[in-house]
């Protein structure tokens, strides 16, 4: 039991270390979430080696793990890529933390999550593709125009665009916008009324 427990903490460590620090941070450089996912990690691993030990159900532990996941994800805003590497950050700690009973097992498992989470997120993926929520002080009736004021503000080509709210009596509009970095060629570009947007 206890080589078990140094061979699943030893791979956990290293794992965490590759997910967070190596793949993670590198590419978004928020601090308060490396230190989470490193907390929730070793914390999971902690809880799952302490059930095992004492042969408690491992229900009761997953109970536990789901509603402290839901109060973390509930505590701030994280974008879906974020929230990703939490859960990728927790499975790690459940995998490792039986690693004693299967070490093969673990083993793949966890090279398998960390491949996934490289090659997943990799930034060549989806290369000049960007997603912004622009706040437009003009509303506009007519989709063609939408989409050309969006192009020619953002200076590229939409890919989708979602109204979220317009707001008549402000003369507001918000769009969630999926785009990609080119030149704009909307042919109503000219026709687009001289207009400050706000983006955020």
């Amino acid at each position: 039991m206890a080589w078990g427990v140094l061979f699943g903490l030893i791979t956990d460590l290293a794992a965490i270390a590759v997910l967070a620090y190596v793949i993670y941070f590198r590419r978004y450089r928020r601090r308060d979430l490396l230190l989470a996912y490193v907390a929730v990690n070793i914390g999971v691993f902690t809880v799952v080696v302490l059930l095992l030990a004492q042969r408690a159900d491992i229900a009761i532990g997953f109970g536990l793990f789901a509603v402290l996941s839901i109060i973390r994800l509930r505590s701030s805003e994280l974008t879906q890529e974020e929230v990703g590497y939490y859960f990728v950050a927790l499975a790690l700690g459940l995998v490792n933390g039986i690693a004693g009973e299967i070490p093969w097992l673990s083993l793949t498992l966890t090279g398998v999550l960390l491949a996934v989470m490289y090659g997943a997120d990799h930034p060549d993926l989806a290369a000049g593709v960007r997603r912004q929520i622009v706040t437009l002080d003009v509303v506009h009736a007519d989709p063609d125009m939408l989409r050309a004021d969006l192009e020619h503000r953002l200076g590229g080509r939409l890919l989708r665009h979602t109204v979220v709210e317009t707001d008549y009596v402000r003369d507001v509009m918000v769009v969630d916008v999926r785009y990609t970095l080119a030149a704009s060629r909307a042919p109503w570009a000219a026709r687009l009324p001289k207009r400050k947007a706000g983006a955020r």
